[in-house]
């Protein structure tokens, strides 16, 4: 299963890596791909993780889902 989330706020590749870091941390995820370019993260789930929940590790990460 996959969720795709918009961020707001990544400049480089190093923030990438920081909400990539955020999101591979959570019970559940298996992965994610974040390109600061697209301004996007595509999450790879093992289980239904919320939306909610991938946007407050996102947020605490010290960016913006949008969308």
């Amino acid at each position: 299963m996959e969720k795709t989330l918009k961020i707001e706020g990544m400049m480089c590749v190093r923030c990438a890596g920081r909400v990539q870091k955020a999101l591979e941390a959570l019970d559940g995820v298996t992965g994610a791909q974040v390109s600061h370019e697209n301004g996007s993260a595509v999450v790879t789930l093992s289980k239904d993780v919320d939306t909610a929940v991938l946007a407050k590790a996102v947020t605490d990460a010290g960016y913006q889902v949008i969308g």
